[in-house]
């Protein structure tokens, strides 16, 4: 932990509905982040209706750490309605707002609220990162689906699961079902940047089968639908032209790692052969080797360029492939 004063205090939020299993990593991990520039002064757990030890687990979290508070809704009236509770007992000026069935990287709070030091910013978000393995077909797909999201976001962001912003509205209209959507529209409306910030990492669970896969999309497109129809905002991956595009760039990847692996394939065949020719006709045992002198370049020299090329190192060239 870096103990310099910081400059940013912000309040965190977390919508909770039966999250038992993950509510004490979830608190664990906002408890241990890594802030530098950021502090977090309070951290509010609104419980809408929960039937299972969410609440209790909470109040042992209460009774260690004076910034946590946990505030019991009887019923279950919505994640809109639990944030306008958030909303209504947050004393900072900047918000964070999580999911309670994600968990931050230790990193997340300090990237997305670092951003507001410039007064321009009114809301950032995090990178979404499934933690389904995409070794059956729907977990694939939410890798994929979340993949081009990240793409998307690098060049027009869509935000939600960990968001942060300015709080400058007192609640969002109980009949909004997307509230990311419309806090990202409440921000753009008042003049103000919304940022993506792909180095706070959230981790999600996607859905495990076609039906809930279906229902989740389905959804959050009417949810969006709605927005645009009553209130005349329209999130970027609504934009068909926008996502098409996106999308064109990763089948295009996708057709060069195909081609790739028919010609590396082909290539392996070719020089196997000829090995095969070189033992079986020639007797060749290649004892002295014919020196592929293109191996021979300086390894260090070719490792500095490429280190130069970017300075944030192999991460970051990652993220932009």
């Amino acid at each position: 932990m870096d103990h310099a004063q910081p400059s940013l205090p912000c309040s965190v939020g977390v919508a909770a509905y039966n999250e038992e299993t993950n509510i004490g990593p979830l608190l664990d991990a906002l408890l241990d982040q890594h802030l530098h520039r950021v502090s977090i002064t309070e951290i509010i757990v609104v419980a809408s209706g929960c039937t299972d030890r969410t609440a209790p687990i909470v109040e042992s979290y209460v009774a260690r750490n004076p910034r946590i508070k946990l505030i019991v809704q009887p019923n279950r009236l919505g994640k809109t309605a639990a944030i306008n509770v958030f909303l209504g007992e947050a004393r900072e000026d900047i918000c964070v707002l999580e999911s309670g069935d994600t968990l931050p990287n230790e990193h997340a709070v300090e990237s997305l609220v670092s951003m507001f030091a410039d007064p321009c910013v009114g809301m950032t978000g995090a990178h979404k990162m499934p933690v389904n393995t995409p070794d059956h077909l729907i977990g694939l797909f939410t890798h994929l689906r979340l993949r081009l999201e990240h793409q998307l976001c690098l060049d027009i962001p869509r935000l939600g699961e960990m968001i942060a912003f300015r709080k400058v509205f007192d609640c969002i209209p109980p009949d909004i079902a997307m509230d990311e959507a419309f806090v990202e529209a409440l921000v753009v409306q008042r003049g103000m940047s919304v940022r993506y910030a792909p180095d706070a990492i959230v981790y999600n669970m996607g859905p495990e089968t076609l039906s809930d896969f279906v229902l989740q999309r389905r959804r959050n497109h009417a949810g969006h639908l709605y927005l645009k129809s009553k209130y005349g905002y329209a999130v970027s991956s609504i934009e068909n032209t926008r996502v098409a595009k996106v999308a064109l760039n990763e089948i295009w990847g996708a057709i060069r790692l195909v081609a790739a692996l028919f010609l590396l394939a082909g290539v392996e065949l070719y020089s196997r052969a000829l090995g095969w020719y070189d033992f079986r006709i020639k007797h060749d045992r290649h004892v002295v080797w014919d020196m592929a002198w293109s191996q021979k370049a300086d390894v260090a020299t070719e490792r500095q360029q490429t280190d130069g090329n970017d300075d944030r190192g192999p991460t970051a060239v990652a993220v932009k492939r």
